[in-house]
C-alpha cells in the first residue's frame, strides 16, 4: 500500500529551514541559490546561509565574491547569514551548523554549495518531513539518488546508506549524532563491517578509519554510522532531484568520475511507501552500480598508469 500523491500545490507543507553551507566558490554557489530558488516553496522557507571563515590571502578574492553573493540573495521567505569569522574546515562547519538549526526548529534541510536542486526538491523533502515525522525508524531523507533503474521501486524507497547531496532530518534523530572517529572505528565486527559496505559493494568503512588515522576530516560517513548503528533508514527518490556540479577539484573530499542522473522535469506529486524497510530491489541495484564503478574506476587508473609509463619511455624504446 502507498499513501495518496502529493498535491501538485504546497500550500498544505509547513517548510522547514534550509540551512546552505558555502565557502568560497561563488559560481558555485551562485547556481545552487537560483535552481533553490526556483522551488515552488522557496518563497515559503527560511534560507540560514553559513559561510566558512577566509583562509586568508590564498581565497580572499573568493571568498569576497561569495560574500556577495550571498548578500544579494532574494526569493526566500527570510534570509539569515552566518559568516564564520575563521575557518572551520567543512565537516565543523557543516556540524555546528546543522545542530544550530535543528535545536531551533525541530527539523531542516541541507544544501551545500554545488548541488542544482530540481524544482520539487523542497516539496518532496518537506512533504517526507511530514510524513514520516513520527516513523522513528525513518532517520533520514535524501535528495539524491544514485542512477539506477527505477521500475518496481515507485516513486521513491527505503534504503540502508545514507546520501549528504541534498537531504532532511529531525533534531531527535540528529541528537545521536557524534563524530568519533576511533570509538566509531572500534564498534564494527567483521559481520557488521560487511553489512556497512553494503555486502562487499563499497568500503566504506575505510572512511572512518581514514578519519581515525588523520588522514581525512569528513562528516558524513558519521551521520551514516549513526544511523547504521541505530537501525535506521533513509528514503530516497526513485529518480534523483539533486545533480552535483563540485566534481572539478574546487571542493572538499571531492570525488571525480561521479556517474549521475539528469534532473527531473514536471514532477507534481510522489507516493511514498507505508511500508517502513529496506527495498531489497533497490540495494541489490545499488550494490550492482557501486561495483560496476569500482571496476570501471581500476581500470581507469590503469589506463592512466600506462599512459604515464608510455611517456616515460623514450622514443627509441617505444614501438
Amino acid at each position: 500500500m502507498t499513501a495518496p500523491p502529493l498535491s501538485s500545490s504546497p500550500s498544505s507543507l509547513h517548510p522547514a529551514p534550509i540551512a546552505l553551507f558555502c565557502y568560497a566558490r561563488p559560481e558555485h554557489t551562485r547556481r545552487t541559490i537560483e535552481a533553490l530558488a526556483r522551488n515552488p516553496l522557496a518563497d515559503q522557507s527560511e534560507l540560514i546561509v553559513f559561510q566558512d571563515g577566509s583562509r586568508g590571502e590564498v581565497d580572499r578574492e573568493d571568498h569576497l565574491a561569495t560574500t556577495h553573493i550571498i548578500e544579494r540573495v532574494r526569493g526566500f521567505r527570510s534570509v539569515r547569514i552566518v559568516k564564520r569569522s575563521g575557518n572551520m574546515g567543512l565537516a565543523d562547519n557543516i556540524i555546528d551548523g546543522v545542530s544550530q538549526v535543528v535545536s531551533a526548529h525541530g527539523r531542516i534541510i541541507v544544501v551545500e554549495d554545488d548541488l542544482l536542486t530540481a524544482p520539487s526538491f523542497l516539496t518532496f523533502l518537506n512533504a517526507a518531513l511530514d510524513r514520516y515525522a513520527d516513523e522513528k525508524r525513518v532517520w533520514h531523507v535524501s535528495g539524491w539518488s544514485y542512477p539506477i533503474r527505477g521500475d518496481g521501486l515507485g516513486d521513491c524507497y527505503f534504503q540502508t546508506v545514507m546520501n549528504c547531496w541534498g537531504w532532511a532530518t529531525w533534531a531527535d534523530r540528529w541528537a545521536h549524532f557524534s563524530r568519533e572517529p576511533e570509538q566509531a572505528a572500534r564498534r564494527f565486527d567483521r559481520s557488521s563491517r560487511h553489512s556497512f559496505n553494503l555486502d562487499g559493494a563499497h568500503d566504506f568503512h575505510a572512511q572512518i578509519c581514514h578519519n581515525a588515522s588523520g588522514r581525512l576530516k569528513s562528516w558524513a560517513i558519521f551521520w551514516y554510522e549513526t544511523i547504521f548503528r541505530n537501525d535506521g533508514l533513509c528514503l530516497n527518490p526513485a529518480q534523483s532531484l539533486v545533480f552535483n556540479i563540485g566534481h572539478d577539484g574546487s571542493g572538499e573530499n571531492c570525488r571525480g568520475d561521479i556517474e549521475q542522473a539528469m534532473l527531473p522535469d514536471g514532477v507534481t506529486g510522489y507516493r511514498f511507501p507505508d511500508r517502513i524497510e529496506e527495498s531489497a530491489t533497490a540495494k541489490n541495484r545499488i550494490s550492482a552500480h557501486l561495483r560496476q564503478s569500482l571496476s570501471a574506476k581500476a581500470r581507469n587508473r590503469m589506463r592512466r598508469i600506462l599512459a604515464r609509463w608510455q611517456g616515460w619511455r623514450s622514443p627509441a624504446d617505444r614501438p
